[in-house]
């Protein structure tokens, strides 16, 4: 499309953008019309263009002279189409200002909905797995983003190995044995659009060798169950007792593949005991099955030293998953995947065939970002942050719910907190804390159905506080205490 002469020698401003955009193709088969017709067909199409979004309102059309030249047809029919429009209220015009879509128009134009999950528009929401998504460190991403760009070879912007980029399975084999006592092989490290997809990667492995079912421990991850499914494998659900995983029930069960948390375990807050690491182990081996070991916030521990993986005594039995949603943001998508050896190839072959490969920009900048340091200090930063807010919260709930404990290692992004009897029925008191805008969820939300979270007069509370400053803790659990004696 030429400049128009309206527009002063600037390109018209179409709805693609640029002169010559599809807004302006369409038009091209009304102006291929008999000529009797042609007039009204180009009324016609253009009206359409409107309505349906493709012109935009405030989009400025081309001069009269411009877009006939371009068409192919005589500038009376042009000019008479804009004259007809703006008659109707699709275009504007003014002396000397050229030719616009209406304002007034109402576009049929699709807008995209967001169904990414959001916080409920709560006055304070006590919901577990989010982390505070402000100590994002912006600075020290854009930096190493800019240097990445900087000294990224060409050939790394192709189709990359499906397992990761080299420099970041090495970034990580040594991060990983390093912070969670992982026996990590480079070669077997596969980087991944975190956990949900090395659950799915394994599952549809597992599927394929013959498995039906895995376990899954209960109360825990909800999406365990979903994610499974997807890959064609049911979930049995396997109770906990006060060291982790009943391996009595296990051994039951029939299953020869089980999901476990044990550096805390997801919802109930507690570690693994030594020697339930150990049946664990003993059980995989007896049945030639697996332990898929999700670590989703192995990295924090305030009391101590957080206890070291599953995976590094015994790598040939157990895969591994984590990612940076908890330490980073969810958002980037970015985990990994640490495999047997008798599994890798077919799981480094589902990868291919899923994907592709994960981007290799954002694998090389996090790879950057590990080697310098970068992560470590996020790491240290989230742990100052969260141990912070777990001191608060519990020193809140012992202020304004006298009598309440809460379970669990001082670790992670979440409590259980069990309050006394009197602040019960649970069904009520979670109605009266939604009436007072506070979202918060129970431990029976996360039971797989042979759970025992608690009598009907107990309210058990899974409280997540990482989102949350010190100062909305403080004041979310006094909202909850005044619903309560309201």
């Amino acid at each position: 499309m030429r400049p128009s002469q309206t527009n002063r020698g600037e390109e018209p401003p179409t709805a693609g953008g640029r002169p010559g955009s599809a807004a302006w193709e369409l038009l091209l088969p009304a102006a291929s019309a008999p000529a009797r017709a042609r007039g009204r067909s180009l009324q016609a199409a253009l009206r359409e263009a409107v309505r349906a979004g493709r012109l935009a309102p405030g989009t400025r059309l081309p001069s009269s002279r411009d877009l006939a030249a371009d068409l192919g047809v005589s500038r009376g029919l042009i000019t008479e189409a804009y004259e007809q429009l703006t008659a109707e209220g699709y275009l504007r015009s003014g002396r000397g200002a050229g030719t616009w879509v209406g304002g007034a128009v109402r576009s049929a134009r699709p807008r995209a909905r967001d169904l990414a999950p959001r916080p409920p528009g709560a006055r304070a929401g006590f919901v577990a797995g989010t982390p505070d998504l402000a100590l994002f460190p912006r600075a020290a991403w854009a930096a190493t983003q800019r240097g990445v760009l900087a000294e990224l070879p060409h050939h790394d912007l192709g189709y990359p190995d499906p397992r990761g980029l080299p420099r970041l399975r090495t970034a990580l084999a040594e991060l990983l044995a390093r912070r969670r006592g992982v026996v990590a092989d480079p070669e077997r490290i596969l980087i991944v659009s975190g956990v949900a997809q090395a659950t799915t990667l394994l599952g549809f492995v597992l599927h394929a060798r013959g498995t039906a079912a895995v376990g899954v421990e209960d109360p825990g991850s909800p999406q365990h169950d979903a994610l499974y499914a997807a890959a064609g494998v049911t979930t049995v659900p396997v109770p906990l007792d006060d060291e982790g995983l009943a391996v009595v029930p296990l051994r039951a069960s029939g299953v020869r593949s089980v999901v476990v948390t044990p550096a805390h375990q997801f919802p109930t807050g507690i570690a693994y005991s030594a020697r339930r690491r150990a049946e664990l182990l003993d059980w995989a081996r007896s049945v030639d099955g697996f332990v898929l070991e999700d670590d989703y916030d192995g990295d924090f521990r305030y009391d101590r030293a957080p206890v070291g993986a599953l995976q590094g005594l015994d790598p040939e039995r157990v895969a591994y998953a984590g990612s940076v949603s908890k330490s980073l943001a969810p958002g980037l998508r970015l985990g990994w995947l640490l495999v047997p050896e008798v599994l890798a190839d077919e799981v480094i072959e589902r990868k291919r065939t899923m994907d592709l490969g994960h981007p290799t920009l954002d694998q090389a900048l996090f790879a950057r970002f590990v080697e310098r340091g970068e992560y470590d200090r996020q790491l240290r930063r989230c742990q100052r942050a969260y141990r912070e807010r777990r001191d608060t919260l519990v020193a809140a709930l012992a202020e304004h719910f006298p009598g309440s404990t809460v379970s669990g290692i001082a670790a992670g992004l979440h409590v259980i907190a069990t309050l006394p009897d009197r602040y019960g029925p649970e069904k009520q008191f979670l109605a009266r804390a939604a009436d007072a805008g506070v979202t918060v969820r129970p431990l029976a939300d996360y039971a797989h159905g042979t759970a025992d979270t608690g009598g009907s007069e107990d309210v058990r509370l899974v409280l997540g506080y990482a989102h949350l400053s010190p100062a909305r803790i403080r004041a979310g659990v006094r909202l909850m205490a005044e619903a309560v004696r309201a």
